[in-house]
């Protein structure tokens, strides 16, 4: 029983983990294609 539980306590905190992480990604992407527009449109 404390076996179960602790995997799926493990599964969920990774699943967060990795969720996480490609939303600071994305998050950084779009801030980079904001400063290229940007800088575009200063040219």
């Amino acid at each position: 029983m404390m076996k179960k539980l602790s995997m799926s306590v493990l599964a969920t905190f990774f699943m967060l983990t990795v969720s996480a992480c490609s939303t600071v990604e994305g998050i950084g992407k779009d801030i980079k294609k904001g400063g290229d527009a940007i800088e575009k449109a200063a040219k």
